[in-house]
């Protein structure tokens, strides 16, 4: 089992940046995959970002081209640069690890975006 604890949420004003930190209580080398969703008052969770053990990403299209996921296998964590954020960012984001046999989440954290 992982435990993953995210962190480097906030509130920020709309064209400012933040960094998301998701931190493992284990080793995510062998995870396949790890990613960010969001959840906004009134939606469903969707997925933010991917990136696979070989380093591949994937965004959803709302945020291609402002938001940047990477992992640092070394010290076990996961993060997700936001750029030019804007309102509709607003969401609690969620840490996933993803595997064949497994599928953790992390407990959330706010991120605001005020216009």
């Amino acid at each position: 089992q992982v435990q993953l604890v995210e962190s480097g949420g906030g509130l920020v004003q709309a064209g400012g940046s933040l960094r998301l930190s998701c931190a493992a209580s284990r080793s995510i080398f062998n995870i396949n995959i790890m990613s960010w969703y969001r959840q906004a008052p009134g939606k469903q969770r969707e997925l933010v970002a991917t990136i696979s053990k070989s380093g591949s990403t994937n965004y959803a299209n709302s945020v291609k081209g402002r938001f940047t996921i990477s992992r640092d296998n070394t010290n076990n964590t996961v993060y997700l640069q936001m750029n030019s954020l804007k309102p509709e960012d607003t969401a609690v984001y969620y840490c996933n690890a993803w595997g064949a046999t497994y599928n953790y989440w992390g407990q959330g954290i706010q991120v605001t975006v005020s216009s």
